[in-house]
C-alpha cells in the first residue's frame, strides 16, 4: 500500500516536469529563431535601426551594394532604408541637368551613380519575383519625374532618360527573355508607348514632332542604347518594331534612328529627299540594320530585314537613289548583296542597274574602294539563271550610265546652278565614277585571263 501510494506520488511530478520540459523546448526553439535572426545582423544587431541608418550615410552605393549581399535580414533593412525619406534623397539623385555630381572627385557622374543602383536594387530585390521588384522599382521611382515619359520639360538637356536606362539595363541583365517580356510589357502600361506610336506612324509624318522626338528619347535613353551585347540590343529593338505593320515598322524605324535637326532635336523627314545626304545622317539606320540582320536576331529572316529596308527607301516619300545606295553600302556586304539580289530574282533589272550606278557614285564620292562596287556587280550577275539576262542586265548598267551623264550635262548646260553650283559637281563625280568603274571592270577582265 505504501509502495502503491509512493509509485502514484512520484508519477505525478514526473508528467509535469515532461510537460513542462516540451514547453521549455519551444520557448527554447522560438529564441534560438530570433538569435539566428539577430546573428545574421552581426555587430549591427546591437544598433538601433537610426543609428544603422545613419551608419548607412557614410557608405557609398557600392559598399552599400556589397553589404546587401550579407544576408538576407541585412537585405531587407537595406530595402527599408531606401524607401526611408533620407535614403529617398540619399539615392534618388535628381540632379539630371548636370553632369557631375557635387561633392564627387572628377569623373563622377550621375550616370554611374544610377549604375551602382541598379546593381544595389538587383542585389537587394534578389529573392523577389519579378512582377513584385518592378512594382517596388516603380514605386521607389514614381516621384523622379524625369524617369517619366513626359516628365521632363526640357529632354534634350536632361539626363534623366538615360539614367533610368543605364539602371534598368544593369537590373536586367542575366535574366532570361521571359522576365524581359514582362520588363517590356510593364514598361509600355507605364508609358503607354503603344498609344503613342500608334499615333506619329498614322500620322503625317512632322505632325507631331514633340511626340515623335518623346518617343525616340525614351526608346533609345531607356531601352536601346545602354546593352554591351548585340544581341540584347537586337531583342529590346524586336520589341519595340514587331508589333506593328512592316510599313509602320519603317516609319518607327526612321522616327529612332533617321536624321534630326541640330537646332531643336526633331526628325528630318525631307532629309532623304531633297538631296544626297552625308554617312552621319544614315549611320544610325544603317547600324539598326545590321543589328536586325544578324543572327542575334532570331525573329528576323533576311526577307523580313529586306522588306523593311525597302519600305524605308519610301518614308515618307521615295528617296534619292544615291540616299539609297549609301545606306546600303553602310549596310555592309551582305545586306547590299541580299537587297541588290531580290532585285535581280524579281525581274527589277532597269531598277537594278540604276542602283549599281549610284553605288559606283557613292564610292566616287566617299572614297571607297571601286573594286568592291565592280565585284557587288559580278557577284549579282551569278544570279541570273541564263547568260541572256545577264548580258540584258549589263546592257542596262550602260545604258544608266549613259542617260545620267546626259541628264546631268543637260542640267549644267541649261544654266539651272544653285549657290553651291551642285550640278556641276554631281557631274564631275559621275564621269570620274564610270571611268574608275570601267577601269577596274578591264583590270578584273585581264587578270581573269592571265591566270
Amino acid at each position: 500500500m505504501t509502495s502503491t501510494v509512493r509509485t502514484s506520488y512520484t508519477l505525478i511530478p514526473n508528467r509535469k516536469y515532461r510537460h513542462s520540459n516540451r514547453r521549455s523546448k519551444q520557448h527554447c526553439n522560438i529564441l534560438d529563431t530570433d538569435s539566428q535572426s539577430l546573428s545574421t545582423l552581426g555587430y549591427f544587431k546591437t544598433l538601433p535601426l537610426e543609428i544603422f541608418q545613419m551608419v548607412l550615410d557614410y557608405l557609398s552605393v557600392k559598399d552599400i551594394s556589397m553589404l546587401s549581399m550579407v544576408s538576407k535580414t541585412i537585405s531587407n533593412r537595406l530595402i527599408n532604408y531606401i524607401s526611408t525619406p533620407s535614403g529617398n534623397r540619399r539615392l534618388l539623385l535628381q540632379d539630371f541637368h548636370n553632369l557631375e555630381l557635387p561633392g564627387k572627385r572628377e569623373g563622377s557622374s550621375i550616370l554611374e551613380h544610377y549604375k551602382s543602383l541598379g546593381l544595389l536594387l538587383k542585389r537587394c530585390t534578389l529573392l523577389l519575383p519579378t512582377k513584385d521588384r518592378l512594382k517596388y522599382i516603380h514605386k521607389i521611382f514614381s516621384e523622379v519625374s524625369c524617369f517619366k515619359f513626359n516628365g521632363c520639360p526640357s529632354p534634350l538637356h536632361c539626363l534623366g532618360l538615360q539614367c533610368y536606362g543605364i539602371f534598368l539595363q544593369i537590373l536586367t541583365a542575366g535574366w532570361d527573355e521571359l522576365e524581359c517580356h514582362r520588363v517590356f510589357n510593364f514598361l509600355c502600361e507605364l508609358s503607354n508607348l503603344p498609344r503613342k506610336v500608334q499615333t506619329v506612324v498614322s500620322s503625317r509624318p512632322g505632325s507631331a514632332r514633340k511626340l515623335e522626338l518623346r518617343i525616340r528619347l525614351f526608346c533609345r535613353s531607356v531601352l536601346l542604347n545602354h546593352w554591351i551585347h548585340r544581341s540584347d540590343s537586337a531583342f529590346w529593338l524586336t520589341r519595340i518594331l514587331k508589333p506593328w505593320p512592316m510599313v509602320n515598322q519603317a516609319r518607327l524605324l526612321y522616327i529612332l534612328f533617321g536624321p534630326v535637326s541640330s537646332l531643336d532635336g526633331h526628325v528630318v523627314w525631307q532629309k532623304m529627299i531633297e538631296g544626297p545626304t552625308d554617312e552621319t545622317s544614315l549611320k544610325g539606320l544603317a547600324d539598326a540594320i545590321k543589328l536586325l540582320y544578324d543572327t542575334e536576331a532570331r525573329e528576323w529572316t533576311a526577307d523580313d530585314v529586306i522588306s523593311l529596308v525597302d519600305e524605308l527607301s519610301v518614308v515618307p516619300r521615295e528617296w534619292l537613289m544615291e540616299n539609297n545606295a549609301r545606306l546600303l553600302i553602310l549596310s555592309g556586304n551582305n545586306i547590299c548583296f541580299t537587297f541588290m539580289a531580290s532585285k535581280a530574282v524579281n525581274g527589277r533589272t532597269v531598277e537594278l542597274a540604276r542602283l549599281v550606278v549610284f553605288l559606283a557614285l557613292v564610292c566616287e564620292k566617299d572614297l571607297y574602294c571601286m573594286d568592291w562596287a565592280v565585284k557587288m556587280m559580278q557577284k549579282v550577275c551569278k544570279v541570273f539563271s541564263t547568260p541572256g539576262e545577264r548580258n540584258n542586265f549589263l546592257q542596262s548598267v550602260e545604258n544608266a550610265f549613259a542617260h545620267m551623264i546626259m541628264d546631268m550635262l543637260q542640267s549644267v548646260l541649261s544654266g539651272d546652278r544653285d549657290e553651291e553650283d551642285s550640278s556641276f559637281l554631281n557631274l564631275f563625280h559621275l564621269v570620274n565614277a564610270q571611268a574608275n568603274f570601267h577601269k577596274e571592270v578591264l583590270y578584273l577582265t585581264v587578270r581573269s585571263n592571265t591566270f
